[in-house]
């Protein structure tokens, strides 16, 4: 690897271990082009730390950070402050790059030079690694989703993690911001589309694994009250207003690392079996199952097996 990489992978990781493997090597094992991956170990309580440990004896790209626990938005801070790159490419523990992603999509910019970012078409996977379904938004479909005037016409990306984005866009755009403990994502989107186009890719070079718990599904309230927030702040800009005020105003929600209750698991084993459902239905009637078994009185998946 030369001093200066081309790519900056950045990646941070909370108590990740059980895919953290998979997920490196399917970076590690990128081909035709010259990389450095940055992974920001959040205060993992479990076997994170070691497996880290040992994967950057064996592939000097690895570049460890080892903190306290800061959230996800404060570990992408940091691990942004430390890329080298030209570009910065994001990356999720248990899901996977797959190959050719980082040149084709550095390629994607180079060949672009107006684009600030962009995002490749996502495969979303079940809990077994299950097809679920994909999610594309190519070329100027995903500059026109950043651009709508209102929450409810907003539509960012595939995936967080499928992006990649010029390094110098995101220092001028003012990076990650602390305030934005959830969507942070898109509020660095529509910052960056006022520099530059924001286009997607056709191509499928990302999978991303669903997992109860996630972020999207037990923060949504949140996530909608802070994209209106990024929202408010983009108008503020244009109009040239003080976002600052706004930013300040914000009085952000606490939220909790609790257990998974029951309710909130036959939920995503409901919306994992309906998207199954189509063209695995042996599967879905499983997840179907499994909705019940944590909630009897669920009465859509009851329907559903019934109707066979």
């Amino acid at each position: 690897m030369r001093d200066t990489p081309e790519i900056s992978i950045v990646m941070s990781v909370y108590n990740g271990a059980e895919h953290l493997a998979e997920t490196l090597d399917s970076v590690l094992t990128q081909e035709n082009c010259d990389f450095e991956f940055i992974v920001v170990n959040d205060g993992s309580t479990d076997a994170t730390k070691k497996i880290l440990d040992d994967a950057a004896v064996r592939d000097k790209r690895l570049h460890l950070i080892h903190q306290d626990n800061t959230g996800l938005t404060r570990a992408l801070i940091r691990g942004c402050s430390e890329a080298k790159g030209e570009f910065i490419a994001r990356q999720d523990v248990g899901d996977i790059s797959l190959p050719g992603r980082l040149k084709q999509q550095s390629d994607f910019l180079r060949a672009h030079p107006g684009a600030t970012m962009t995002a490749c078409a996502v495969l979303f996977l079940g809990p077994l690694r299950e097809h679920l379904y994909k999610t594309v938004k190519p070329m100027m479909e995903l500059d026109e989703g950043l651009r709508q005037p209102n929450i409810e016409c907003l539509r960012g990306p595939p995936h967080h993690g499928g992006t990649m984005f010029r390094r110098q866009a995101y220092l001028k755009a003012g990076a990650y911001r602390p305030t934005f403990v959830v969507a942070q994502d898109i509020d660095l989107w529509l910052r960056l589309s006022e520099l530059g186009q924001c286009l997607g890719m056709a191509e499928v070079l990302y999978q991303a694994r669903l997992e109860v718990g996630g972020i999207s599904s037990r923060h949504r309230p949140e996530q909608l009250r802070l994209a209106t927030l990024a929202l408010m702040c983009a108008d503020c800009r244009k109009t040239g207003g003080d976002e600052q005020a706004l930013l300040n105003a914000f009085v952000p929600k606490i939220m909790l690392k609790t257990p998974v209750d029951r309710f909130e698991k036959a939920r995503f084993h409901y919306f994992i079996a309906s998207c199954l459902n189509r063209h695995d239905r042996a599967n879905a009637k499983s997840y179907y199952h499994a909705a019940l078994q944590e909630n009897p009185l669920h009465l859509k998946a009851l329907f559903r097996l019934i109707l066979g």
